[in-house]
């Protein structure tokens, strides 16, 4: 190894009770505290006896009430402790108390992303041993009604939509809620807490048994050092999915620390309700601040356009990022500079935080790379994005950086309890008791995943500064080498490419071949707005791909990336593809990570065009 780093905990200890203990310590300390708000809630999936005209909220008490009653209903249906429970819903209300009533009892939560296919469903299910599964709408009762006979194990079926969960609570009026008691009181740190299956980019999705002390710890010690999102005064919007361990790690952070959580169901809707509630701060992968870079810059982004209100925007996004890079000078930045920053922020940074509600000030950003210009922007504009990095396989959170101790193109230093290295290869490896146990049902896939003296293998490359900041460089998988011998990291070199407005996805190609290129697909949204001021409304992607004034504009984003590697790593060439990547046609996870191989299996074509001499 070449060196490794290693913080001391904060946390150390599991009190009784596991993860719902926290839900009952808070009922005692503080049970008036709001601990949710539910916009518009449906009383048909479960019913609030509370209402504000803006939300229903729910106390630290009722939602310990909340959570007894439906405990009360699955052990009256025969849920056992250790049994495992299929999840499978949006980000909502119900979907957190699913979860706390099923730790409740010492039940296993398997959470199963709602836009997972038939056979995905299938398989984490029958992997799992799931004896039961609460799913939210009828299409996806109508999923599992199709699979039934291949899940020989899986005996209920809770449709949260159907009122199914109020029905479960009417069967639990039956069992004293002492029994509740016993079982939660019975429930140990190294139970297992949930088992969440990986994105599947490279084959059958892996069931990552994670404990309750793994878990208690990775977010004592997360919350520990992050007071200023993790505290009884703050608030956030959820918007991510639930069944991605990043989310979850934010939604049991929210409930450890008091913090007021508000869910949202439909991605559609997250901006009104950023600006509904104006949350402290917000939890996001690095595309929907992508997004919202492009949303400010899209008037500035073509040059030929001389718009006053274009030109201001740039000299706006120029400003920030200089301004921001100065703060990580001695000197700070120059009198000319506060300035021209104080001018830029009457101007345009206040519309931009005005996008996240007015109040935010902090991101916690993770799950891809975040492309440092942008994140000088966004700071620059008044907004910190603190990236962190993790696995499932640990619990997740690993590193973050602090707005005390932030350095802008890392991913932080370790949180407390954990221990980085960097092999010899350059791959990181972790130690901690935030690290899993293994896979569920595929020990082959344990042992490969850990080092003879017990290292967890990451599969990430990375290198470890002076100060303990960790930077990653590429994903050991996804490393391509040249026919020239050259090792290439895309995701550093794809992030730079999408920042263009117009960009949606970049993937690189190269392995084995002479050179590398990129396949690169088009921002719907963006396109639109590029294709009607060019006064060619109606033509689409697929017949615009060869345009040269669209391949100017995306050539643009290839330059400026490329200015960041060296020629050997340089984008040479692009094909745009007709139309943009989804999740639906398999060709991205929930998490939008690219599936390679599916991709380049399915635009084979316009890879074998990038090279027309092979």
């Amino acid at each position: 190894m070449v060196r490794d780093v290693a913080v001391t905990p904060v946390v150390s200890g599991v009190g009784a009770g596991g993860l719902a203990g926290m839900v009952w310590e808070n009922a005692r300390r503080d049970p008036e505290a709001v601990q949710f708000l539910r916009p518009d809630p449906d009383h048909r999936a479960w019913p609030s006896p509370q209402r504000t005209v803006d939300a229903a909220p729910v106390t630290c008490r009722q939602f310990r009430d909340e959570v007894t009653a439906l405990a009360r209903g699955f052990v009256a249906v025969g849920v056992a402790a250790g049994d495992r429970v299929g999840l499978m819903s949006r980000t909502r209300y119900e979907w957190t108390l699913v979860d706390y009533a099923l730790w409740s009892i010492g039940a296993v939560p398997v959470p199963v992303y709602e836009t997972s296919s038939a056979d995905q469903v299938a398989w984490i299910l029958a992997d799992s041993g799931a004896v039961a599964c609460v799913v939210e709408t009828p299409g996806h009762a109508r999923t599992l009604a199709g699979l039934r006979s291949d899940l020989p194990a899986l005996r209920r079926v809770w449709q949260i939509d159907a009122g199914a969960l109020v029905d479960l609570v009417e069967r639990g009026h039956a069992v004293d809620p002492e029994a509740v008691a016993a079982r939660r009181c019975a429930v140990g740190g190294d139970d297992v807490a949930t088992i969440i299956y990986t994105s599947g980019t490279t084959g059958r999705p892996k069931g990552c048994v994670l404990t309750h002390r793994n878990i208690l710890l990775d977010v004592g010690n997360a919350t520990a050092v992050l007071p200023e999102l993790f505290r009884a005064e703050a608030s956030t919007v959820l918007f991510l999915p639930l069944a991605h361990a990043f989310a979850r790690l934010v939604q049991l952070g929210a409930v450890r620390a008091r913090t007021t959580l508000v869910h949202v169901a439909d991605p559609t809707g997250v901006v009104d309700q950023l600006q509904r509630f104006r949350p402290t701060f917000v939890l996001a992968v690095p595309r929907v601040f992508e997004k919202l870079h492009d949303r400010v810059r899209q008037r500035a982004g073509d040059g030929r356009r001389a718009t006053v209100r274009g030109w201001a925007t740039e000299v706006a996004y120029r400003v920030a990022v200089a301004y921001s890079r100065r703060l990580d000078t001695a000197a700070g930045p120059g009198t000319a500079l506060r300035l021209a920053h104080r001018l830029c922020d009457l101007v345009a940074y206040r519309r931009v935080r005005r996008v996240l509600g007015g109040r935010c000030r902090l991101a916690f950003v993770g799950g891809a790379p975040l492309s440092e210009g942008m994140a000088h922007f966004f700071r620059g504009a008044g907004i910190l994005l603190l990236e962190g990095y993790g696995l499932t396989e640990t619990s997740p959170a690993l590193t973050v950086n602090r707005p005390s101790a932030l350095r802008i193109g890392t991913v932080g230093r370790p949180l407390p309890g954990v221990r980085l290295a960097i092999a010899g290869d350059g791959e990181i490896l972790v130690q901690g008791d935030v690290v899993f146990r293994g896979y569920w049902n595929n020990p082959e896939a344990t042992r490969q995943t850990f080092t003879a003296d017990g290292w967890l293998r990451t599969g990430d490359l990375g290198s470890l500064d002076a100060d303990g900041y960790l930077r990653i460089t590429g994903r050991k998988k996804e490393i391509m080498v040249t026919a020239s011998g050259k090792n290439v990291a895309p995701a550093p070199i794809e992030a730079r490419v999408r920042a263009h407005p117009l960009v949606s996805q970049c993937m690189l190609v190269g392995d084995g071949r002479p050179y590398v290129a990129a396949l690169i697909t088009v921002d719907p949204q963006e396109f639109s707005r590029w294709r009607d001021a060019r006064r060619r409304s109606g033509a689409t992607v697929a017949e615009l791909r060869e345009d040269p004034a669209l391949r100017r504009e995306i050539q643009t984003a290839v330059d400026r990336a490329n200015r960041s590697v060296s020629h050997a790593e340089a984008v040479k060439t692009f094909r745009i593809l007709p139309r943009d990547l989804t999740e639906a046609a398999g060709e991205l996870t929930p998490t939008s990570k690219i599936r390679r191989d599916v991709v380049r299996e399915r635009y084979a074509a316009d890879v074998a065009a990038l090279y027309p001499d092979r």
